[in-house]
């Protein structure tokens, strides 16, 4: 996972409609909304993943692989991705084989759903499952820590990689403010914790769906 990078806040003029949000990892969790989560009706079908966004014939698991890879796989034909080298952020895992890469959506589609996603369009969902628009939204992660984590927000799972704590959480946040998702108030709770111990934290969000921000 890319660590968000700090930069200065730019003020808008007022009622101006904002392209992105920066601010501390802290004020972005005051900012969140919190309400109950939405838990009937999820299907993961209902979230159209591994596209082909831009038709060169590697979806976005593929894309995923080859961005995150420490050595570059091989690729031929319509995208057949042999040998590389991947480390899993979550976990310090060495993976040599495409084949046992999960791509891990770090706001689960479950927890999207109940989040605020349940209200989308279908081709909003579409472009949450597949956002290669920032680099924290998928990664290319191990079996164990993937299925570990599975649909859990941060008051259930945290990555185990000490290092990984505060990039985590920052992209956690930075994800909810992205797609202008709600937190559960078990998950304020945890983040307002959490963003205690990641003082240096500063986040630059851009926006993927209409935000109050």
């Amino acid at each position: 996972m890319v660590q968000p990078q700090p930069t200065s806040v730019t003020a808008l003029p007022s009622g101006a409609a904002a392209s992105s949000v920066d601010a501390t990892l802290a004020e972005l969790v005051d900012r969140l909304v919190v309400s109950p989560e939405h838990l009937d009706g999820y299907e993961r079908d209902l979230f159209p993943h591994w596209t082909d966004d831009d038709g060169d014939g590697c979806n976005t698991r593929y894309e995923v692989l080859l961005a995150e890879a420490i050595v570059a796989p091989s690729v031929s034909g319509t995208c057949d991705v042999t040998g590389g080298m991947w480390l899993s952020s979550y976990d310090g895992v060495e993976i040599n084989d495409a084949g046992g890469v999960q791509i891990d959506h770090l706001v689960a589609l479950a927890e999207a759903w109940y989040s605020g996603a349940f209200s989308w369009t279908t081709d909003q969902r579409e472009r949450f499952a597949n956002d290669l628009g920032v680099p924290w939204a998928l990664n290319a992660v191990s079996p164990d820590a993937n299925q570990a984590k599975g649909s859990d927000d941060p008051a259930e799972w945290l990555p185990p990689r000490p290092s990984a704590l505060c990039p985590y959480v920052e992209a956690w946040v930075g994800m909810k403010v992205r797609w202008n998702l709600t937190i559960d108030p078990a998950e304020e709770e945890a983040l307002e914790t959490l963003a205690l111990g990641c003082p240096e934290s500063r986040i630059t969000v851009p926006l993927g769906v209409p935000s109050t921000f």
